[in-house]
């Protein structure tokens, strides 16, 4: 399976990984989250970097982990909550060429849930499957060769304090 192959098509409703603008205080959380999730907590995305762009970040298949927060949608809106996040995040189709990001399933981690081993030696916290909308093909390429990784994982630290916010 490829980095950007959604996998097959989920029989469930998969919460949202959400690492920039969607994140709680952000300018787009309240914009296209209020009232659509009835359970926000913290998560990791583990093999994946986090770069810096025009106002919004990218995260990208590699060697690190992203932070960010598992949206679980409300009773009822998980379609409109898709075709929100799918519009906003300029995602078209898999593999689309104008696609500005894929949305792909990963496994994100749930430090802090508990959960059976965790603190164990070779054991980590729990993880589920969740939608991750991760750059597309073109932006990843120019990120790899220009962009700017942020240290950390964490967008709201990789920015200037005080630094511009877009909506």
């Amino acid at each position: 399976m490829s980095t950007l192959d959604p996998g097959p098509p989920p029989t469930d409703e998969l919460p949202f990984f959400v690492y920039g603008t969607l994140l709680p205080g952000e300018p787009n959380h309240d914009l296209f989250l209020r009232g659509r999730t009835s359970r926000e907590r913290a998560a990791v995305l583990p093999r994946a970097l986090l770069y810096d762009g025009p106002g919004y970040p990218y995260a990208i298949d590699g060697h690190g982990r992203v932070h960010g927060t598992l949206l679980t949608a409300a009773p009822g809106v998980y379609g409109e909550l898709l075709g929100l996040l799918d519009h906003l995040e300029e995602y078209l189709g898999p593999g689309h060429p104008r696609n500005l990001y894929e949305r792909v399933v990963r496994e994100v981690e749930l430090p802090g849930e508990g959960g059976a081993g965790e603190g164990e030696p070779g054991q980590g916290p729990p993880a589920t499957r969740a939608w991750v909308y991760l750059a597309a093909a073109a932006v990843t390429r120019s990120l790899r060769t220009s962009g700017s990784v942020i240290a950390e994982g964490r967008w709201i630290t990789g920015r200037a304090p005080g630094g511009p916010r877009t909506p």
